[in-house]
């Protein structure tokens, strides 16, 4: 006998939800140039740190990688230098 075809979006097993594409991840807009990631620059280092004092990882800043880790060794930087908490 053959098999049932099921021409319906199939649901996954943990949530139910359907199998759809996902949309990419948008594109960040950096409006800086890595130069400007310097300690001495502490309002723009603080717009990617918590109120905590927590450095926000990549996937919130939207930052390539090479940016990320220089604003993360600036942000240290800082706080040694106490520009920052």
């Amino acid at each position: 006998m053959p098999r049932k075809t099921n021409t319906e979006k199939k649901s996954d097993k943990r949530g139910g939800r359907t199998r759809e594409a996902r949309a990419p991840r948008p594109k960040p807009k950096i409006d800086f140039t890595i130069d400007a990631l310097d300690y001495k620059n502490t309002n723009l280092l603080r717009t990617f740190v918590t109120d905590q004092g927590r450095i926000l990882p990549r996937k919130y800043t939207g930052l390539p990688a090479p940016y990320q880790r220089r604003m993360t060794a600036a942000i240290k930087r800082a706080r040694q230098m106490l520009l920052m908490k």
